[in-house]
């Protein structure tokens, strides 16, 4: 086994305490990664606030950076040294037809989440990138822009990710009408990564202090979601809707918005929700939703992202702040994503 340092929490809400975790020693398709930054994400905060014991122990973190500081004897597409990155799956069954598709977010079988997942060989817990190394199966290691701020990549590997899937799904490019609910951790990378793909860009907001930075992003069009009569004026005009607000809400003013064939995609609430078939039937419109994505979208991210400089909005606290950035988290005190600094481990 490979001892390291990690930020644990022990039991149902109890802090995350500095303590020596295992990691297991690497198989023959295993990559060690010396992990220099870590996204903060509600999911974290889910996880720390669970009340089944039987999740515990918890190390949190599932969008992270890094360099190979070791790989095994079968591993040949890295290298000792390497800059890489990993999001919140590290494998799958590989044999369902999901895993065959590439779309292993889906594995029939369930993937083997970043922490709080089993092992496939061995059934021990996985426990998260809030580490100073994590060890992982190579076929969920990818490939970072050298050019890109580390810190700022980490993000990608979920809310990045998260929107690319519909943006590339639903082919968006010159010529597309996008319009993006929300200007979060989610929203605010869709908004760039749908500019810089061509489309026409429109945020919807319920803060009309956030135009400015709407605008600043990419977006073409800023609409106050609860003016009536801004949302009317754009009525029908979209071909795909990214709706990324987390809290329960009403869809049905933004489908209204969706132009004849066109998608409401829905990925900030996992909860359910309630359309009237009408407002789908009035121009054939569908409501769709998505989750994290694969491993060929995610390498086709990150690439597209390294050709165009395009990384997260990021506030970077030192590992030693983690309390910090998650208290803040839970009140929505962040623009628009909290990273941390996991050197200080090493």
């Amino acid at each position: 086994m490979r001892s390291t340092t990690a930020y644990q929490a022990t039991t149902p809400g109890s802090t995350l305490e500095r303590v020596t975790i295992e990691r297991r020693d690497l198989r023959s398709d295993d990559v060690a990664v010396r992990v220099t930054h870590c996204g903060v994400c509600h999911s974290d905060l889910h996880a720390l606030g669970a009340s089944e014991s039987s999740a515990f122990p918890v190390v949190p973190g599932h969008e992270f950076v890094g360099e190979v500081t070791a790989i095994g004897a079968a591993v040949t597409a890295f290298a000792v040294g390497d800059p890489v990155a990993v999001g919140n799956i590290v494998d799958s069954c590989g044999s369902c037809p999901m895993c065959r598709a590439g779309q292993e977010n889906f594995c029939q079988k369930f993937p083997t989440l970043t922490y709080g997942g089993r092992d496939r060989l061995d059934g021990t817990l996985t426990h998260g990138a809030y580490a100073a190394e994590y060890v992982v199966r190579d076929r969920f290691v990818y490939h970072r822009p050298p050019g890109l701020d580390p810190a700022a990549v980490a993000p990608l590997m979920c809310a990045g990710i998260t929107v690319w899937e519909p943006l590339r799904r639903w082919q968006v490019g010159p010529g597309t009408r996008v319009g993006v609910v929300g200007l979060g951790g989610l929203g605010h990378l869709a908004v760039k990564l749908a500019h810089a793909l061509g489309a026409e860009v429109t945020v919807f907001t319920t803060s009309p202090s956030k135009s400015e930075d709407a605008r600043e992003l990419g977006a073409h069009h800023v609409v106050v979601s609860t003016d009536e009569a801004a949302m009317a004026a754009v009525a029908n005009s979209h071909d795909l809707v990214i709706d990324t607000v987390s809290a329960a809400h009403d869809l049905t003013p933004y489908l209204a918005t969706v132009a004849l064939d066109g998608t409401l995609c829905s990925l900030g609430h996992l909860g359910t929700v309630t359309i009237e078939t009408t407002a789908l039937l009035v121009g054939r419109k569908s409501l769709s939703s998505a989750g994290s994505g694969g491993r060929p979208a995610t390498q086709d991210l990150l690439d597209f992202c390294g050709r165009h400089g395009i990384t997260a909005d990021v506030e970077v606290l030192p590992s030693s702040a983690v309390a910090t950035a998650l208290d803040r988290l839970a009140r929505n005190d962040v623009r628009y994503r909290f990273v941390l600094d996991l050197t200080d481990l090493s």
